[in-house]
């Protein structure tokens, strides 16, 4: 075979890969996601779950399919949307299914996700949900059962999120309590006439608030006694006159939670790899460190892929409530992209240090196959091939395609829960008994709701404007 030949096949090497690549596409999750977060912006979110159910492959809208790894991302943004249509039982459905998937996901463990992680990408790897999303999930499906009027269904989610806390914290997560789930649970065992439990969720609830629209339900909970051993229960009715349960002056219960704007979602970008190595330079080994100044030096890289946080939407927004004429009064349950560049901070360093060592893995595979592939023909060819250099441009034609295709599989793991709302606030009252207008207004979307409630009774009312 002759030199020209030799380059020939390690040119169509090259092309097949590149042709690989483009037949595959390497796009991110956030490309998954992107026609369906345009169309929430228009305010249109039956586009926006079609977008959706596309990527999802399903036949007919709404249908569940077989769940796994991203699937599961995709039906938690369409259960959030339809929990914004006031379509609970299909919220219910979408979250339930997505929870059992990511449950497995976040215990599996598999060597080819491992090589594939530290090689390719974070996102060859199973999808390991924040503790923010992972309590969300079942805070959220809670509001739905307790939507419809299911307490039963309420309850099964409460016990999951008990659960999920308890897990979580004793990972040390500090972030293992979000207040609005607490709330919601506590609600869910109160009126399900479980005093004990709804106490003790309440507490929970307190500790991450000071929400001073329990004090009227604890009032009437604590009798005005303290309960001696929940703090923040009795820290919060302490001095309070006691109050008459609505099952006793035959009045009702209203609970609006309202849930706007939406989280920052993660977006590629590349970042030069001087800006890389000021990061977490001082994390590699000091040969890991000359390794890279040596490619720097080469011309051989100058860049990384790299996630980060894109803008929220809408969560400086200030939501309207009124009972009738009557002014309702809100206030902040849940800052939820707070949550989320907390928790993404305290990953950022850990992330762009993958990505320089992905960065030397790659670099070792290409120089691996430049030298075995420089090797095999040296073996089949003749002193004169040899001598003319073909054997060594071959293979660093076939190194060089190896780290091409392996560079352009890097692509930054943009996977996260996309349509959760920035914030959420929430506002309880005592209202006598029949029916009401509630009218709730949010990023310029607003919504009168007729909510009948019996004497003794309850309704919850849930608000998402997820633009």
């Amino acid at each position: 075979m002759g030199p020209l030949v030799g380059l020939r096949r390690a040119a169509c090497v090259i092309t097949f890969a590149l042709g690989a690549l483009a037949n595959t596409g390497c796009a991110g999750h956030d490309v998954r996601v992107r026609d369906s977060l345009a169309a929430l912006d228009r305010g249109s979110m039956e586009q926006a779950v079609a977008a959706l159910d596309q990527e999802l492959g399903v036949k007919s809208p709404g249908e569940i399919p077989p769940v796994s790894r991203d699937e599961a991302l995709l039906l938690l943004d369409r259960g959030s949307i339809h929990l914004a249509m006031g379509k609970y039982e299909q919220a219910s459905r979408d979250l339930g299914a997505a929870d059992q998937a990511i449950e497995v996901l976040d215990l599996s463990t598999s060597k080819a996700a491992d090589i594939g992680r530290y090689v390719f990408s974070d996102d060859a790897g199973p999808y390991k949900a924040p503790a923010y999303e992972k309590l969300l999930l079942n805070t959220l499906n809670m509001l739905s059962y307790l939507a419809r009027h299911d307490l039963n269904g309420a309850r099964v989610e409460a016990r999951r999120l008990a659960v999920m806390q308890k897990y979580i914290e004793s990972l040390g997560d500090e972030g293992a309590l979000l207040g609005l789930g607490s709330y919601l649970a506590g609600f869910t065992y109160e009126k399900s006439k479980a005093r004990d439990e709804a106490l003790l969720h309440y507490d929970e609830a307190l500790e991450y608030a000071r929400y001073k629209s329990l004090r009227d339900p604890l009032r009437a909970l604590t009798r005005g006694q303290k309960t001696t051993i929940h703090e923040a229960v009795d820290a919060l009715v302490e001095g309070a006159e006691p109050l008459a349960p609505v099952e006793e002056t035959g009045e009702a219960e209203i609970l609006v939670v309202v849930g706007f704007g939406r989280v920052p979602p993660k977006t590629p970008v590349r970042i030069p790899i001087g800006m890389a190595m000021q990061i977490v330079g001082q994390e590699l080994s000091p040969m890991e460190r000359r390794e890279v100044d040596s490619l720097v030096l080469q011309g051989a890289v100058a860049w990384i892929n790299y996630p980060t946080l894109g803008q929220g939407r809408g969560g400086y927004e200030v939501p309207k409530a009124s009972i009738g004429e009557e002014i309702l009064p809100l206030e902040q349950a849940l800052d939820v992209e707070g949550e989320v560049r907390s928790a993404w901070h305290k990953r950022e360093g850990t992330l762009v240090l993958a990505a320089i060592t992905r960065l030397l893995a790659r670099t070792a595979a290409s120089v691996a196959v430049a030298g075995a592939t420089a090797a095999g023909i040296n073996a089949a060819q003749d002193e004169r091939q040899r001598r003319d250099g073909s054997a060594e441009a071959v293979g660093m034609l076939l190194g060089f395609a190896t780290s091409l295709t392996m560079s352009a599989l890097d692509t930054p793991d943009t996977r996260s829960w996309s349509t959760l709302p920035a914030r959420i606030a929430i506002a309880r009252a005592r209202v006598p008994a029949g029916k009401h207008a509630i009218t709730l207004e949010v990023r310029g979307q607003r919504r009168t709701f007729d909510v009948k409630v019996d004497a003794g009774g309850w309704a919850l009312v849930p608000f998402f404007v997820l633009r």
